[in-house]
């Protein structure tokens, strides 16, 4: 159970949380003649769909590939036995344009995703102080999980913004109440190394990278973590290759909390 526990605390909870709906993704317009170049870097989450992360940033990356992008998404969150130790997650997924006429309108996918990809939109911005991102994920053809994200390059967002941003979410008849604050205050600075510090991307998501994360998060398991790494791998594959019914998909989620979807 602790060997669990530990898996569901350092890994599931690196991915930020959404909301649960029945039926088809909402339609969101998209930014037109959005600008990607102007939207990269880095932002402040300032708000998010039912999150309980601190310290929470987005980093937008361009890659060699045409169309095609990184985000880094960095933040706080208490592990088990080491609640009070400075620690930081970074989970990386890849962005893609499916169509250059609407390049706001994009799909992301990441490692933990166990549905695959997800519609990645961002619905207003104007590049220097605010930005607004949709995300959704069809589940089963039964429903679906969506997430909305404020970001801000600022640490704080004026209350002028936020309004115009949740005005557009109740205008394509999205819940603005789902979203919780992020605490942006008191985190360290990027020159202080954290004292836990975990990498989740496309290439470390392995046996080997999981029992090197969880080395360096202080050695508190010795010689057990590599017996750590393979639970880690059997309780994904458990997870990945169940099949759920309408009913136990959406209560189990809400339920436990398992945060796959960025």
């Amino acid at each position: 159970m602790l060997v669990r526990l530990f898996i569901l605390t350092t890994l599931v909870i690196l991915v930020q949380s959404h909301s649960y709906h029945l039926g088809e993704c909402p339609t969101v317009e998209p930014v037109p003649e959005f600008d990607m170049s102007k939207f990269l870097g880095k932002w402040y989450v300032i708000q998010k769909t039912s999150t309980s992360s601190r310290c929470l940033t987005y980093n937008f990356t361009a890659t060699s590939a045409s169309n095609e992008y990184d985000l880094e998404q960095v933040s706080e969150h208490p592990i088990l036995g080491l609640a009070s130790v400075d620690n930081k997650y970074h989970y990386t997924g890849h962005l893609t344009v499916p169509s250059a006429d609407t390049p706001a309108k994009m799909v992301v996918k990441f490692p933990l995703s166990i549905a695959g990809t997800a519609s990645y939109t961002v619905f207003f911005t104007d590049y220097t102080t605010y930005g607004a991102v949709f995300t959704c994920q069809k589940l089963l053809n039964i429903g679906h999980r969506q997430s909305a994200t404020i970001l801000s390059r600022e640490k704080n967002l004026d209350k002028v913004y936020l309004d115009k941003i949740k005005g557009k979410l109740s205008a394509f008849g999205i819940d603005p109440y789902d979203l919780s604050r992020i605490d942006q205050s008191e985190c360290p600075s990027e020159g202080d190394p954290p004292k836990v510090d975990i990498n989740i991307n496309s290439e470390t998501f392995s046996t080997k990278s999981i029992a090197g994360a969880v080395r360096k998060a202080g050695e508190k398991l010795g010689d057990g973590v590599e017996i750590v790494a393979e639970e880690a791998k059997k309780l994904y594959n458990t997870v990945s290759s169940k099949s759920k019914d309408k009913e136990e998909l959406i209560e189990n989620q809400e339920r436990n909390q398992v945060e796959w979807l960025p």
